[in-house]
């Protein structure tokens, strides 16, 4: 377990630079609807209370605010592998929720469901990308590790 929280709290500053375009495409999508979750009703308390969540206010609204700041974070590159977490957890509440009912309703079923969920896929790949690479150079996590006297590269890395 300890290896675990090592990896999740000592993040990697190595790794290729081409990382942030990946903290890029999660980030801004999980900021950006996380804000949209208190700004439309459609997508935030008018969505949850569909799907069937007991106080779809709240739970939009709880929501939104781990996607919001994990999201900025991820989008920093500060603690990304650790705000990568929660939103592991809520990406697989949404394909839990929202793609896996469309296998049993009729006329959707399996490539209706794969065709819906692409964008969830590509995000529970990103993130566990970001889980498994850390948030790369160009980050601030790299940036503060640069500061306390540590190499930025692991002398393991490739050099990108």
């Amino acid at each position: 377990m300890s290896g675990l929280l090592s990896l999740l709290l000592s993040p990697k500053a190595g790794g290729s630079r081409s990382i942030l375009f990946v903290r890029l495409a999660a980030g801004l999508i999980f900021f950006t609807q996380g804000i949209l979750k208190f700004t439309d009703p459609n997508l935030g308390v008018l969505r949850f209370a569909r799907i069937g969540f007991p106080w779809p206010l709240f739970t939009a609204h709880f929501v939104g605010a781990f996607e919001v700041l994990c999201g900025a974070l991820v989008l920093l590159g500060l603690g990304t592998r650790l705000a990568a977490i929660p939103l592991l957890v809520i990406i697989g509440t949404a394909i839990a929720t929202t793609k896996l009912p469309e296998l049993a309703r009729s006329g959707q079923g399996f490539w209706f469901m794969v065709s819906d969920a692409r964008t969830d896929f590509a995000m529970l790949c990103s993130l566990l990308f970001l889980v498994f690479a850390g948030p790369g150079r160009w980050s601030l996590d790299a940036r503060l590790r640069r500061g306390e006297g540590v190499p930025a590269s692991d002398p393991a890395s490739p050099p990108s």
